[in-house]
């Protein structure tokens, strides 16, 4: 409550953010716990997630929507150590919409979690990644000028970059079109990615800004968010703040 109190009257001074960055509302930060580093299996049963606590994402309008769509129980988990970030959606659902078959595909035509992260707020540049329940990935840098977004995949993407990623099917099969109760997936994003916009580990009190999402496409197509937007995740001044402990 006390870093709430503190982050409203920060915002009241105008002191928040440089340049063109708006500033989130007041219940839009979150914290961030440390953690050693600990291997993802797509379940969450790693220990280490005790520590953190879930957050819900909820139903907003997309493109062209004119109202949200079947809303599901989603929700998310945050952790951070020396090497990257953690994160671990776990989503309630009927279908397995997924057809694609591989890495860097149009994921987001399909059901997928996604997750933006804007470490340094002077550029307007910020990570994506998606991750499919079949466990195919999309990981992009968004240059994003004037409302225009491009995406550009890493380069070298290997071992000490790559993305450590799973998922897993719960009440059904791991398959494309499965009847299921729901899935997860679970992530580790290196620092190492995000060069040139971020490369280290934040320091303790350190703001980063970001949005997480999930879509998905039973019999009408829901867009899921933390912080709403006017229908595009690309509004990234709508983001709101990770604060790392």
């Amino acid at each position: 409550m006390l870093k709430k109190i503190v982050l409203m009257g920060l915002l009241a001074c105008g002191l928040m953010y440089r340049g063109h960055a708006a500033s989130p509302v007041p219940d839009s930060s979150l914290t961030v716990k440390k953690t050693t580093d600990f291997k993802v299996n797509g379940e969450g049963t790693a220990s280490n997630w005790s520590a953190a606590q879930w957050f819900n994402l909820t139903v907003q309008k997309g493109p062209n929507q004119p109202a949200p769509g079947k809303q599901f129980p989603t929700r998310v988990k945050i952790l951070y150590s020396d090497k990257g970030m953690y994160f671990l959606f776990d989503c309630t659902d009927q279908k397995l919409t997924s057809t694609i078959m591989e890495d860097f595909g149009a994921l987001f035509k399909e059901d997928v979690v996604e997750v933006f992260l804007w470490p340094d707020t002077s550029v307007p540049i910020y990570l994506e990644y998606e991750v499919s329940p079949l466990n195919y990935e999309l990981a992009i840098l968004v240059p994003n000028i004037k409302g225009r977004a491009q995406g550009w995949k890493p380069w070298h993407y290997n071992e000490r970059n790559r993305v450590q990623h799973e998922t897993s099917a719960q009440g059904g099969q791991k398959k494309s079109m499965a009847a299921v109760e729901g899935w997860k997936a679970e992530f580790f994003i290196p620092f190492a990615l995000m060069n040139p916009i971020a490369n280290t580990a934040p320091k303790p009190g350190e703001k980063w800004r970001g949005n997480f999402y999930r879509i998905d496409y039973d019999s009408e197509t829901a867009y899921y968010s933390w912080q709403k937007t006017g229908g595009s995740f690309h509004e990234f001044n709508k983001f709101g703040t990770l604060i790392f402990e």
